[in-house]
């Protein structure tokens, strides 16, 4: 068999690899969309690197944009097979596809209307939302734990990563020529002390391991610190300046560790009275589902959930559905938490609410996942004095912080112990995925101390034949 890397290789987005099985068959590890990644970010998601109609089947590891978002694209050219996930992701992928393809199809109307002024190409989403629909039919659920037949001589099975709800580490046996192989592929690793999720599983001995690497070469703090650390910001930016307190938030994942988060400070009666708005329809959909999956949930949060029924709620806490409520806060005066989407600050509400107050000494924008270099996020967490939003400088003035404790992806530490249920001898070939490549050089050097010989980084579209 061959493996080809197309996406999230020696950068984080767009997450696909492909298997190729030596009797032509194609399996495809997610399909992931580019983000943050600048003027290039178009052009490298509308060409996969392969015939779409040639793939014969797909795992999804979970419904995370970067691992998910051109599935809708890879329907509408040509591919006709099963894409396995489990229920979970099939739900979650459902709301975020959507939202996908509505923002495409947004963002295709404000180019075109510029282009028609001045004579330049009109711009095609990627997909549309009716693309977005028609390629939940194509999704099989399955279950964690449970080997399950994907194409012939090729079976598979799900761990807990323990990332997001519903995410999978995907485990493949392949058997050609009377020779059976595993392949393992993380997804994104979780956290082992999350607030919410349950830690990641332990797997059967792998010979083939392709590994996510985001944090390979850092530490997150100690995740029991995310609350007083967001108490902190609260305090400085809305009690002690009166101003605003700007949180871009993934819609699945962050949103709910830091509702989950300030429920915790009111429990403790520690949350300050203010107001609290959550500024994406998104979110609140992801949430409401999120809440049908408490068994997902660790020991902590389910006995939290004996004497407060919903952990994402508190006093204090405002849903903002319409465009004109989002806009109407640009005019408030009083401080407050806005907690908007994306994570990155790359797109959506956000977007404009940092736009707005970003030059406001009193404000604050408080980062708390991983954002691309080149996207808002990524430069406002670099130090950068000046950043253009929407085609205009603004001069940032607003305090600009992060919480690294909040990211769902594991740390070194984390991943070593994703690994340490593999007996290094016995893996013959380990790829780094899904990371800069300034962090997956020194996360190699430590793999290769702990007896992983053959450790690889490939780059995008590198093929390798494996035996």
């Amino acid at each position: 068999m061959k493996i080809a890397f197309h996406g999230a290789a020696r950068t984080v987005t767009g997450s696909k690899h492909l298997i190729t099985l030596k009797n032509g068959q194609k399996l495809l590890l997610d399909c992931g969309m580019f983000q943050g990644m600048g003027k290039d970010t178009d052009a490298l998601n509308r060409k996969f690197g392969f015939n779409s109609s040639e793939v014969t089947a797909m795992i999804l590891s979970h419904a995370h944009i970067d691992h998910s978002g051109l599935i809708p694209k890879l329907v509408k050219e040509g591919f006709a097979g099963k894409i396995y996930c489990t229920d979970a992701t099939r739900q979650l992928a459902a709301l975020l596809l959507e939202d996908s393809a509505e923002i495409q199809e947004n963002d295709a109307k404000y180019h075109n209307k510029g282009s028609q002024a001045q004579g330049t190409p009109f711009q095609q989403p990627l997909y549309t939302v009716e693309d977005a629909k028609n390629c939940l039919s194509f999704f099989q659920e399955k279950n964690y734990g449970e080997w399950f037949p994907v194409l012939d001589g090729v079976e598979a099975m799900f761990t807990d990563a323990g990332h997001i709800i519903g995410s999978t580490c995907v485990h493949v046996r392949i058997t050609e020529n009377g020779i059976t192989k595993q392949l393992t592929f993380s997804g994104d690793v979780g956290r082992y002390r999350d607030v919410i999720l349950k830690s990641p599983q332990t797997f059967p001995q792998a010979d083939f391991i392709i590994m996510e690497s985001t944090y390979g070469n850092s530490l997150h703090e100690d995740v029991h610190t995310s609350v007083d650390m967001l108490l902190s910001w609260i305090e400085r930016t809305c009690i002690e300046k009166r101003g605003k307190l700007i949180i871009p938030a993934f819609s699945l994942g962050r949103t709910q560790e830091i509702l989950y988060a300030l429920n915790q400070l009111e429990l403790e009666n520690r949350l300050p009275k203010l107001d609290y708005f959550l500024d994406s329809p998104l979110s609140m959909a992801v949430t409401d589902l999120i809440k049908n999956y408490s068994s997902y949930f660790n020991k902590n949060i389910q006995r939290v959930m004996q004497s407060d029924s919903d952990p994402f709620m508190f006093n204090g806490l405002h849903y903002i559905k319409s465009v004109d409520e989002s806009k109407l806060l640009n005019y408030r005066n009083e401080p407050c938490v806005i907690i908007s989407a994306s994570g990155m600050a790359e797109a959506g509400r956000v977007k404009h609410h940092i736009s707005n107050n970003i030059e406001n000494s009193h404000n604050a924008i408080l980062l708390t996942g991983y954002c691309e270099p080149n996207s808002l996020g990524g430069r406002l967490m670099a130090g950068g004095k000046e950043v253009g939003i929407f085609g205009v400088q603004h001069e940032v003035h607003a305090e600009i912080g992060s919480i690294k404790s909040m990211s769902a992806h594991g740390d070194y530490e984390d991943l070593s112990q994703w690994l340490a249920c593999q007996d290094p001898s016995h893996v013959q070939k380990l790829f780094l995925v899904h990371g800069e490549y300034d962090v997956q050089v020194p996360f190699k050097a430590r793999l290769v101390k702990k007896g992983f010989q053959d450790v690889e980084i490939p780059e995008r579209h590198f093929e390798v034949g494996l035996t």
